[in-house]
């Protein structure tokens, strides 16, 4: 684990790609399945709470997931984001303040450390950032500030790169279809780019490992909404 980038090395890499994580039509490209999940998320928070008064994104990016959520609830809630990246705070917040008449509020830094209030939001967006996660006490310390956060009734709404538990899953589903989807995209020397800043930056867990970890820290329901290879979508409701 010591070899992997730092969070300051990671926020240098997105204050870079800012533009990248804007595109709401194909979400982020080496993603599987990126737009659907945006669309099977919104929709999910829209049905599960059609009138939410807090939302909280962490790991926002370019605030992708808030700008569609409110193409599709009438409400205005006020909406919490949490990043790394100054400049990915920025363009979220342009983007989404004329969507909604609730207020907008930013932290830039480690969601686990972010002054947040318990008992607080109806849902919390995790997209594309649990995987930074390290050792397993960081992963428990995340899902129970994220359980602290939400409201009774409030929901957890994650989509990222997992693991397989089983190395020859590993191999096959990762390495071997994830990596031939890469190529497509463009070659393989795009591939081992790809591949190397996972190996530098990523460190997921399995979709069992993690719905586990749900349900240990106080979650009542856990469902598993979409997997295609190494990337899944999961809600926990509290």
């Amino acid at each position: 684990m010591e070899q992997k980038s730092t969070l300051k090395e990671i926020e240098e890499r997105f204050d870079k790609d800012v533009e990248r994580f804007s595109n709401l039509e194909t979400g982020q490209q080496t993603t599987l399945d990126a737009a659907f999940n945006m669309e099977l998320i919104t929709d999910g928070i829209a049905a599960a709470m059609p009138h939410p008064k807090k939302i909280l994104d962490i790991g926002c990016g370019a605030g992708n997931y808030p700008v569609k959520l409110l193409s599709k609830i009438t409400s205005n809630p006020d909406i919490t984001l949490v990043d790394l990246s100054r400049p990915m705070l920025d363009k979220a917040v342009e983007r989404i303040q004329p969507l909604t008449t609730g207020a907008i509020t930013t932290h830039q830094g480690d969601f686990r450390t972010a002054p947040l209030k318990e008992n607080s939001y109806d849902a919390i967006i995790a997209t594309a950032v649990l995987h930074h996660l390290r050792e397993d006490a960081d992963w428990e310390t995340a899902f129970t500030k994220c359980f602290k956060l939400l409201q009774p009734g409030g929901s957890f709404w994650i989509f990222d790169l997992v693991a397989q538990d089983h190395p020859a899953m590993q191999q096959l589903l990762f390495t071997k279809h994830y990596g031939h989807y890469l190529s497509s995209l463009k070659d393989e020397t795009y591939r081992d780019h790809v591949f190397a800043y996972i190996e530098k930056e990523d460190s997921p867990r399995s979709v069992l490992y993690q719905t586990s970890l749900l349900r240990k820290v106080g979650f009542k329901t856990v469902e598993l909404l979409h997997k295609n290879l190494c990337f899944a979508s999961f809600a926990a409701f509290k």
